[in-house]
Order: C-alpha cells, then structure tokens, then sequence
C-alpha cells in the first residue's frame, strides 16, 4: 500500500526549506558584504600607495624652477609646492600637493614665456588617493634638517633637507578594517650647498 505525505509533513518540509533558503540568501548577502569592503580597501590602499610612491619620487627630484625658483616653495602640514620634472619632457613643472577633503590633489604647472614664468599656466589636476583620514593629530607631510631634526612652526624652506609623507586610508570610518597608514620619507637631492 503506498502512502504519501500527510499535510503537516509537507508544511514542516516547506517550512525548513524556507528556513534554509533565508539562512543562506543572508550568508550569500554578508559575503558579498564582507569582501566588497575588502576590494574596496585594497583598491583605496593601492592607489594611496601609488601615490605616495609617486609623490616622494617626485620630492626626491626636486630642483631649481625654471624660473630660478628654490626647490621647495612651500612647506605646510597638509600640502607641499616643489618644482620637479615629473613629466620628464626637460622642462622643471612647479607641482602641488594637498589635501581637501578626504581627498589628496597633485596640481602640475608648466612654466612657459622668456623668461620663464609659471604665473598664470593652466594646471593639471589629477588625484593622488581617496578616503584620506589623516586628521588635525596626524600631518600629511613633516619636514627635517640636514641632522634630522623635524621642522615646526613657520618652516623655512630653505632648511628642508628631508621630507615625510604619512598618509592614513580609511573608506569607511563606520566599519572594521581599521585605517591603513602608508608613510615615506624623500631627501631632496638636488640642493645646491650655498
């Protein structure tokens, strides 16, 4: 004699392949949760890391504007002007580095005229890195002497020998993983001994 399912057998069947269904579409969701905030992170971390990369390469080479202007024009805890040729085209491009926002700019100005002047060049504005976290406690960049000895205050442009760039990452302050710090530290090699 063949028997089927009774009614409650068939609800209690229902019931736990709802129950399943729910646990995992949930599990499927954290999942793709999870590892978007950790592609989203190493991408941001990445490209922060290119950046700096780039950026204490680019202060390394650091040399007199084509205008005659001194290497480091200016020195502040959140942005850096330095002329370089970060294009390598020959001619010295006067390039600014600065935080707005949670975002890290570099502007480049070619100089052009004869003389030479970088006033009123059109500029090039590209991004460096995103989701910048460095607050007001932690500088983006920290300038030294010759014997080492960090820079405060109204800094002279003229005594850095040295810079550090300290750049923290964080894409989303709400949620765990906790903020990247990338730091580097450039010499400015092309300073002339007065």
């Amino acid at each position: 004699m063949k028997r089927g399912l009774t009614l409650i057998e068939t609800l209690v069947v229902v019931a736990l392949m709802a129950v399943v269904g729910v646990a995992l579409q949930y599990a499927i969701q954290y999942f793709y949760r999870a590892n978007t905030q950790v592609l989203q992170g190493t991408a941001a971390v990445n490209s922060a890391r290119n950046g700096v990369t780039t950026l204490s390469s680019n202060i390394r080479e650091a040399t007199y504007g084509d205008d005659g202007a001194y290497p480091l024009a200016q020195a502040a805890t959140s942005s850096v002007t330095f002329y370089a040729d970060v294009d390598k085209d020959g001619g010295v491009e006067r390039v600014r580095t600065y935080l707005s926002g949670a975002t890290l700019y570099r502007t480049v100005t070619n100089a052009s005229g004869n003389p030479p002047s970088y006033a009123g060049q059109a500029s090039a504005t590209t991004t460096i890195a995103t989701y910048v976290a460095n607050g007001t406690g932690v500088p983006l960049f920290r300038y030294f002497n010759e014997s080492g000895t960090e820079l405060t205050g109204t800094i002279d442009t003229t005594e850095v020998a040295s810079v550090s760039v300290t750049l923290m990452v964080d894409i989303n302050p709400l949620r765990a993983p906790d903020i990247y710090t990338l730091t580097q530290t450039a010499m400015l090699r092309n300073l002339r001994s007065e």
